[in-house]
């Protein structure tokens, strides 16, 4: 019987952790080399368990595979007073997403959070609470990876201009939902987390941690 794709998956970013850690952190030669050479292993489970092409993720040696993980990424919820959420459809994949991404070294989690929605909806926002911490494992994320995501519950500066998305290609289009008509091609890692944002918009103050809570 094969093993499930899946645990292959995550064999590969232990492995791909532990190489960039010592590749972080080792300065003998062979040892790099070492290192090297599994992260090219790395490269060759991913491809035969996901649906990435050697092509694809050769590049990633240099920015993704380079970091010791998880990776953490932002996530912006953005409610206005008539109880709408604003989701970018993103172009990678045409599924509806609150707008986000990778954080940067450098900035805190709310000063990325910020700076990933204005740079996807051209909109001005501040942090007002925080809405949870999730594993990728556990909350619907296909990325192969497993990701850190923070997600902040965000509110619109007033007398703000909303202009042009300096990251406009990323998304197809921009739109704001009610929480009770959300659109049928939701991001399977936004389905979870959405109605968590939507839980502490209305009053809950406790934010969502761990996969056991679902």
């Amino acid at each position: 019987m094969g093993l499930p794709v899946k645990q292959i998956a995550l064999w590969a970013d232990q492995l791909r952790d532990l190489a960039a850690q010592g590749l972080s952190y080792s300065t003998n030669t062979y040892d790099q080399e070492r290192y090297a050479k599994i992260q090219q292993l790395v490269i060759e489970m991913l491809t035969f368990s996901t649906n990435w092409s050697e092509e694809e993720l050769i590049p990633l040696r240099e920015t993704f595979f380079s970091r010791p993980s998880p990776i953490m990424t932002g996530d912006g919820a953005i409610i206005n007073e008539e109880g709408q959420i604003l989701l970018i459809q993103r172009a990678d994949n045409h599924l509806w997403a609150m707008p986000g991404g990778m954080l940067e070294v450098g900035e805190t989690p709310s000063e990325g959070v910020i700076r990933e929605i204005f740079e996807e909806t051209g909109i001005r926002c501040k942090v007002t609470a925080l809405v949870g911490l999730f594993d990728s494992r556990f909350c619907g994320t296909t990325y192969p990876l497993q990701l850190y995501h923070i997600v902040f519950l965000c509110q619109q500066l007033e007398n703000t201009e909303v202009v042009e998305a300096p990251h406009k290609h990323e998304s197809l289009d921009i739109k704001w939902f009610d929480e009770k008509d959300l659109p049928v091609n939701v991001d399977p890692g936004h389905i979870s987390r959405i109605p968590e944002a939507f839980r502490l918009w209305h009053g809950d103050p406790k934010p969502f941690f761990d996969y056991d809570s679902f």
